[in-house]
């Protein structure tokens, strides 16, 4: 077993106001928490991983092939691989969550 401390993980703003830490990664996934401020967008992007969510507290908008997804609190969400996406926080409250990748994304293009 693997253990990953939370004071291991660097949390970075990849844009305003999201904010991404990257967790612990195994051989065939890995996983990120995600903080999303009110009123701050991701914008559309794709990478090859598999994306597995679950939103533990706020409302994320997902915009997906021009299609409005909204994941509230205990919501859950799957974005196969290679699909362009992007997210916006629309709510006056926070988006809090955490990400799972499959293969893992342990180098993701915000670490640089």
């Amino acid at each position: 077993m693997q253990e990953v401390p939370q004071a291991a993980s660097e949390t970075v703003e990849v844009v305003d106001g999201v904010h991404l830490t990257q967790l612990a990664a195994g051989e065939a996934m890995s996983v990120q928490h995600f903080h999303i401020e009110p009123s701050a967008v991701v914008p559309e992007h794709s990478h090859p991983h598999e994306q597995v969510g679950y939103v533990i507290t706020g409302t994320l908008t997902f915009e997906v092939d021009g299609e409005e997804f909204v994941v509230g609190p205990g919501d859950s969400y799957v974005v196969p691989g290679d699909e362009p996406h992007g997210a916006e926080n629309r709510r006056d409250d926070p988006v809090s969550g955490i990400d799972v990748f499959s293969p893992p994304r342990t180098d993701p293009d915000w670490l640089d």
